[in-house]
């Protein structure tokens, strides 16, 4: 199936690593141009791919990144957001500096890039924005309140900017993953417990990096025309009131 990707640009937030160089991989396998940002320059390099670096927490490497993209590859005409996890930890265990961080990097961070491309996206009369979020959206997961409390945020960006960037062919969803065998989730979880997750998912395992990508790059490509303002679940059945 042609996706109708050939040729386009993509922002790849995030992309050194894990789901976000699954993503870009997937775009490079559909003759697309993506580019790679992350603050991680050694593993940017082994990504094989154009990269820029930028610390999404710092606004000022953020307006650096954006200037920088525009004049090497123009406006992009597909924008994947994606940043790192915020910290683990019960609500008395996370200080008001580990939430202010986590907003910079997480919510801001898609307010400033949207503020910069999408102007000049709403000229080429052509657009995907794709933002990976959770499955704590649809269902609060234990211990990661601040994930929990700013992907909804970035939830409601994305389904407000949809209301008003339609006219312009511009689409905005949301992949929400499951449990997935990235480096953040070894982080989080031990053997043991990845068996006991695995049985509770009706697959009875978690995903693959490439199988949240699939999804991505889906709803960025000609064949989503019409997918606007949604959320997907890519969970393997996990969640159990999928709305």
């Amino acid at each position: 199936m042609d996706l109708g990707l050939k040729d386009k640009i993509v922002l790849v937030t995030a992309g050194s690593s894990g789901i976000g160089k699954a993503v870009a991989k997937g775009f490079e396998l559909e003759n697309a141009k993506p580019v790679v940002v992350s603050r991680n320059e050694e593993k940017l390099k082994n990504t094989g791919l154009p990269y820029i670096k930028c610390d999404l927490s710092k606004k000022e490497e953020i307006d650096f990144m954006m200037k920088e993209f525009e004049e090497k590859y123009g406006v992009p005409d597909v924008i994947f957001l994606n940043a790192g996890g915020p910290k683990s930890g019960y609500f008395e265990e996370t200080s008001e500096k580990e939430w202010y961080y986590a907003f910079e990097q997480n919510f801001m961070s898609t307010v400033r890039i949207l503020n910069y491309f999408l102007p000049k996206m709403k000229e080429k009369n052509w657009g995907r924005v794709v933002f990976l979020t959770s499955l704590s959206v649809k269902t609060p997961i234990e211990n990661l309140y601040v994930s929990n409390s700013i992907r909804l945020g970035i939830t409601g960006l994305m389904k407000t900017l949809s209301l008003e960037y339609g006219k312009y062919n511009i689409t905005f969803n949301a992949v929400a993953p499951g449990w997935t065998k990235t480096e953040r989730v070894k982080e989080l979880v031990n053997k043991e417990k990845e068996i006991q997750i695995a049985n509770n998912i009706p697959l009875k395992r978690m995903a693959e990096p490439e199988e949240i990508a699939n999804a991505v790059i889906f709803l960025s490509s000609e064949k989503a025309s019409y997918i606007n303002g949604q959320t997907l679940l890519v969970d393997g059945g996990l969640a159990k009131f999928p709305l």
